[in-house]
């Protein structure tokens, strides 16, 4: 598991395996990953939108935006957690996903951005 803390909202990520398949006659690693958000600082927040970078051993780099998290914008009073599950696909056994969170502070009603940090994606059976 990884964890950061950014303006007090605390990110933890665990990432799975989840097995290989072939799509288009190439095969492809799917991987799993548990966010959960923490909001340890005194204001409600709330998710607006996520910035990605997928890394891919085998591939260039791939950038997702887009609002919430899965069809969500939670609001977090303090001391509340949201947590979400979602995967993505390799080309290899090995890559590295990391971003941020666009959020916006319910006291301030400023935006400010929560760091997603960098979590590495291994298949089981290529790790030594």
């Amino acid at each position: 598991m990884v964890q950061q803390v950014t303006r007090g909202i605390k990110i933890s990520v665990e990432t799975t395996f989840e097995g290989t398949f072939y799509k288009n006659y190439k095969m492809h690693f799917a991987f799993g990953y548990k966010v959960t958000i923490d909001n340890q600082s005194k204001d409600a927040v709330q998710l607006m939108a996520r910035h990605w970078k997928i890394y891919d051993a085998l591939n260039v780099p791939e950038t997702v935006d887009g609002e919430g998290v899965i069809g969500k914008k939670p609001v977090l009073r303090p001391g509340e957690k949201h947590t979400y599950s979602s995967g993505c696909l390799l080309t290899s056994p090995f890559g590295a996903m990391e971003g941020f969170y666009q959020m916006v502070n319910f006291t301030t009603t400023r935006k400010f951005r929560v760091k997603i940090p960098t979590f590495k994606l291994s298949a089981t059976f290529a790790m030594n």
